[in-house]
Order: structure tokens, then sequence, then C-alpha cells
């Protein structure tokens, strides 16, 4: 043998090393089907993504070691499920069409979708300037092999897309954590604490957000024309109608989840008419696309907050965010299977990202635990106006939620006005009676109508017992 020859053998036994390395199936995967991910235990999972036109794809769990094959349309399309076990892990999964990839470290657990805009993508180690309370210890305490993080980055989009941006899922430490939505790791925390079993907590968030960008364009043109879609040739961004259900939610709607935690509304708070409607549009939408039944979703009442101190300074009427948090309370009753958790003990007067996101996740995770996962012993939501009556010159208003009845800790309650049919609210006193609320006011001799908390910027002064804060209400619709 020539020493060409020689070298030509060596470097075809070289190439031959290096195959495994550089050959790539043609089976790809949205991103958020990956290493280290969570999959909804004791269901049929929904698994999706491309391949050669008309392959078969052979998908092999390593839980139960059974074949689930699916033909690729003309397009490379493909989808079908697989059966979870009951919660458990770490798996692997192996996919191939001739050529096999393995997804490695799967769990098997419980997958909660969280979405909203700036206080739900909000991290752990805060924004510039606006820290989370006592973030630093919590981040530092924060490894947990049984807890995942998925973020799909951010993106606006005129047309739905099929994929999102890259992102890993990864597993709860300190260098994860601290960029991670701060209300959502407190919610999953508790969840896996108390639960004992992996959770996965995938987040689709983007600050700013109007909540007519999550929707689709179908539902915007047949529920609300006011609300104009964008041109063809429009610069998408983060208020544009349907440009981030485009861009972020629509690449991974069908994924199976358990739940939606959802907190978003500061960017609709001058139209709180319009949000009464639009928020349960979306939420049914939502849940038609998703084709898993109601699922639970909680959404988070937005903090009070001077939003006068914002451009365009708008103040007065209607541009109280009030109005948008009663907006909220009221969607509670058109929303199945939800929840709402109040924050009117959270805000912060000048800083719309309220620092305490830790009682956020907690309420968040105590709702959830209570009405999905049927845990029993403890209080988990707010009181809620249920009924209220006049006579004799007083207003009596009657809740739910309440079983043990209320508390000011010690405190008047300052919060509370009245009006009669002139429309003119007067500060009125308020008492705890027997579990119930009684209001008057002496310029007040025949009132019709009640209000609590009705400011932008308000802190809240009525709990329950169990220290839950008391909604903002109204009982008119003046």
């Amino acid at each position: 043998m020539t020493i060409f020859q020689k070298m030509r053998s060596v470097g075809i036994a070289f190439i031959s090393c290096l195959l495994p390395i550089f050959s790539f199936a043609t089976v790809e995967l949205p991103y958020f089907f990956g290493n280290n991910m969570v999959l909804q235990q004791q269901t049929k999972a929904a698994f999706w993504g491309t391949a050669k036109a008309s392959a078969t794809v052979t998908i092999t769990p390593s839980w139960n070691k059974k074949k689930y094959t699916i033909k690729a349309d003309v397009n490379g399309k493909w989808k079908t499920q697989i059966e979870t076990p009951v919660a458990g892990g770490p798996y692997d999964i192996t996919i191939s069409d001739g050529q096999a990839i393995k997804l490695t470290n799967v769990l098997i657990g419980e997958v909660w979708l969280c979405s909203g805009q700036s206080n739900m993508e909000m991290p752990m180690k805060g924004y510039k300037d606006q820290p989370i309370l006592n973030s630093n210890d919590a981040i530092f305490n924060s490894t947990n092999e049984q807890l995942r993080f998925y973020v799909v980055p951010r993106s606006a989009k005129l047309e739905p897309q099929d994929s999102s941006k890259k992102y890993d899922w990864n597993i709860a430490n300190p260098e994860t954590a601290a960029g991670f939505s701060a209300t959502a790791y407190y919610f999953g925390k508790l969840l896996q604490q108390r639960l004992q079993v992996p959770i996965g907590l995938v987040n689709i968030s983007y600050g700013g957000s109007t909540a007519e960008a999550w929707m689709n364009a179908a539902t915007l043109q047949e529920l609300f024309p006011e609300i104009k879609l964008p041109a063809a040739d429009a610069k998408a961004d983060n208020r544009t109608p349907t440009a981030l259900y485009n861009g972020m939610l629509h690449p991974f709607i069908g994924f199976t989840i358990k739940g939606c935690i959802w907190y978003q509304g500061e960017s609709n708070y001058e139209r709180p008419d319009q949000y009464e409607k639009l928020f349960p549009a979306m939420v049914n939408q939502w849940r038609k696309e998703f084709n898993q039944g109601d699922f639970a979703f909680y959404f988070a009442q937005i903090a009070p907050y001077n939003y006068a101190q914002l451009p365009p300074y708008n103040s007065g009427g209607k541009f109280n965010s009030a109005y948008l948090r009663d907006a909220q309370r009221k969607a509670i009753d058109k929303i199945n299977n939800s929840g709402m958790v109040v924050l009117l003990d959270a805000g912060e007067e000048n800083n719309i990202h309220p620092a305490n996101k830790a009682i956020v996740g907690q309420r968040f995770a105590y709702m959830a635990l209570a009405q999905t996962y049927q845990q029993k012993g403890f209080a988990y939501a707010s009181p809620l106006l249920q009924k209220v009556s006049f006579e004799n010159g007083a207003a009596t208003l009657q809740f739910n939620n309440a079983p043990n009845g209320f508390t000011s800790f010690g405190k008047p309650l300052t919060q509370f006005e009245i009006a009669g049919a002139d429309k003119h609210f007067r500060p009125a006193k308020a008492s705890i009676v027997r579990g119930n609320i009684v209001v008057s006011a002496p310029e007040v001799k025949n009132p019709v109508a009640v209000r609590y908390a009705f400011k932008d910027f308000v802190v809240g002064d009525l709990f329950s017992t169990e220290g839950y804060p008391v909604s903002s209400f109204r009982t008119d619709e003046w």
C-alpha cells in the first residue's frame, strides 16, 4: 500500500468516526420539546414536529417502550399523542424517521402556562432599579431538580408562526432562577413542595402587551370590530393586535398543560368596559384552540398604581385603574374554572412593578392547590361581593369566600364611599357586623350605591380573617 493509499484509508476511518457527530436526523421538533422538559402526567400528551414529506415517524418513550407511529403529511408536518404515566422520571424519548434523535432527562409531572405582560415577565433578579423583595435569598435557595423552566422568547409577528425562537428547558438553580419570572417561580416552587411531583413552567409573556395582542384575528374580527387589525406591511410590536399570539403563543398551542396563570391588564386600563368582554373572549379562544377543555385559568387583578404619571398622563373619569380591576372582578363569573388573585395590599403608588412577587405567586399556588388539586383546610381566595341591600339609610354588603368574617387588623375602614340618586359619592363609615359590612354616611339619607377602594392608587384596609384583601368593587354601573 502506498503512502497515499494509507493516508486515504486513515482519512476515511477518521471521517467515519465523525459521521455520528455531523449526521443530523431529518426530524425537527419545536424547541419546547427538548432535553430536561416536563410533560403533563397521566394524559395523552401532544407531540409534533416536521420530517421529510410523507415520512414515517416513530416515537418511543422509555417509560413504556411503546412505539407511536405517525406519517408526516406532504409538507412534512406530523402530530400525535403519547400516553404519559404518573409523575416521575427521568426518562428518555427517542424520535426517528430512520435517523434517530433522543430527548434526555425528561420528567413527568404538572405543566403550567404562565403568561401576561411585564409583571408576569419580571424576573427574580428584578428590573433595572426595580427589585424583587428578598429575591437574593430565594435565588440562593432555588436549586431544585424537580422544578423546570421554559421561556418562549419575545416575538411579534403579523402572521401565525409554526415555531418560536430558540430556547432550552432549564433546571431550577441560582443561575436559571434569577432570570425567570418571579411570579411564576414562587408559584411553581410552592406547587412542587406541596405536590411532591415535578413541575414544568412555560413562560410566554411580553412587557407592555395588550390583551388583544394575545388574540387571533378571527376572534377580534367577529367580536371586536372596533379593534383595528394591522395592515400586511405594518410594523408589529407588543401592542399590535394578534402580534404576540402569532409570534409567541401560536407555536405553543396544543402543548398539554394543566392550567394557566395570567397577570395582565395594565396596558388595557384605559378601556375597562371593553376589557370586561375582551378578557373572557381571549380565555375562550385559548381554550378552544388548545382543545383541552376548560383548563384552570387563574389571573391576577392588577395592583393599584398611579397611572396618571404615565404618558399621555390621563386622569379622571374612567382613567382610573379601579374600573379595570372591577372589570376583572366581573370576569370571574364569565370564565368557568377560574379564580382571581387580589393584590389590593401589594401595590406601589410610583412603581407599576410591585416588589412583593412572593405574595402573588403564593396566592396563585394556594388557589391552584385548592381548586385544581382539591387540597383542603386552608383559605385560598379573597372575599368577593355577593349582594348589597339598602335599608334605613345604610347599605349592608354580603360576601362569599369569607366564612370566618372580616378584619381591618385594628385600623379604621377608610376606603368606603356611598351615594344616593344624585350619583355623588361621599366618604362613608363602615363597620364589620356579624360577617357583613354595613356602610352609611349622614349626608346620604337614601343610599343607592356603594364603592370600596375605588381609586387609581389605594391601599386596601378590609381583609378576610385569613388575611386575603377584599377586591375593589362598585355596586353601580355609572
